[in-house]
């Protein structure tokens, strides 16, 4: 990517769905050079914007799943967890020996068939250990979806702060007309509402309506979902931190912090902590360790796991560093799920 294309993406992860006419403006570009630029970039797998459900706003539960197989039989295992709607971030690390993803179950059978039967079942596995995610923990300077909640949510604003209390206890749930929408969404977030609207059988204004009251109601967001093969530092790790309980929320919030972090939860199991790192080589990660997670008071032991292969990002599969292109959505109903 050149200068103007990571000024692209830049405004992107700002606001996924913003007005090419806008970028244009803020850039001193024509809109036809930003709209051709993006479209470039979708097409040879680098960028792709999505919608998704926030898990959390509809009362279900997202889980960290480490699966220890035989190194011959990992990518095996990888690639069949890829192709299911309810995996995100699947990943092999640990020298070839572990699969890592996140699970978006949408009930407790779904969850149960995985982790209890086809996943033990799986000539490969050796043995799956399932963590769930009690709390996700938010830098303040993170630009992302997660970033702007934490800005909201700790500014002046008491109107705007009341209203986001008032619709997470009212505990919002997806309509049956939603899953269309949805799954429209998650295949490219940028879909126009005229297109969302034919797709679906509603009007344009219905789309924009009912887009604006899931957003608000913190259970849709869009992100953007960039190819690994671009993103700078390329060495990401798995780090699992046992940490004691009166210190858990300090240390968490610290790691969020770090610069390394990319993500960071509290999490069930003998580790308590997980978070995904990013560095530009193992020094860096060494460094890391030696000095920033060393300073850290509480911790007791850690576990740190090299990322060797990503195969699915949040919705899109990667092959060789660059994201897939989804196939078609069907009319099956079924929400997308991110963790």
């Amino acid at each position: 990517m050149d200068e103007l294309d990571t000024r692209i993406v830049h405004a992107l992860q700002l606001e996924p769905r913003v007005a090419f006419t806008r970028v244009a403006a803020e850039l001193g570009v024509a809109e036809q050079t930003i709209a051709r630029r993006y479209r470039r970039m979708r097409r040879d797998g680098v960028v792709r914007v999505i919608g998704a459900v926030d898990s959390r706003a509809v009362g279900e539960d997202d889980w960290i799943i480490r699966v220890r197989c035989r190194p011959d039989g990992a990518l095996q295992v990888a690639e069949a967890l890829a192709r299911r709607d309810d995996a995100a971030w699947v990943s092999i690390a640990a020298a070839g020996a572990e699969v890592t993803f996140s699970l978006h179950p949408r009930s407790q059978r779904d969850r149960d068939d995985l982790l209890v039967r086809r996943l033990q079942r799986s000539a490969p596995v050796h043995d799956v250990t399932a963590a769930m995610v009690l709390h996700r923990f938010v830098g303040p300077d993170v630009i992302d979806w997660r970033g702007r909640q934490f800005a909201a949510l700790g500014s002046d604003n008491s109107e705007s702060s009341t209203a986001l209390v008032e619709l997470e206890d009212s505990q919002p749930h997806l309509r049956d007309d939603d899953r269309r929408l949805l799954e429209l969404l998650a295949k490219d977030g940028r879909t126009s509402y005229a297109v969302l609207a034919r797709s679906t059988g509603m009007s344009v204004g219905r789309v924009m309506r009912r887009i604006a009251d899931l957003q608000a109601a913190g259970v849709l967001y869009f992100d953007l979902d960039i190819a690994p093969a671009v993103v700078v530092p390329r060495m990401a790790a798995f780090l699992w931190l046992r940490v004691t309980p009166t210190r858990l929320d300090a240390v968490g919030r610290a790691v969020a912090e770090h610069g390394e972090t990319s993500y960071a939860a509290a999490v069930t199991g003998p580790f308590n902590i997980f978070a995904v790192l990013a560095a530009g080589s193992s020094e860096e990660l060494y460094r890391y360790v030696t000095t920033k997670m060393a300073t850290l008071d509480g911790v007791h032991s850690f576990e740190l796991t090299p990322v060797l292969q990503r195969l699915k990002q949040a919705v899109a599969r990667t092959a060789d560093g660059r994201l897939i292109h989804p196939e078609p959505a069907t009319n099956r109903a079924s929400a997308p799920r991110r963790r």
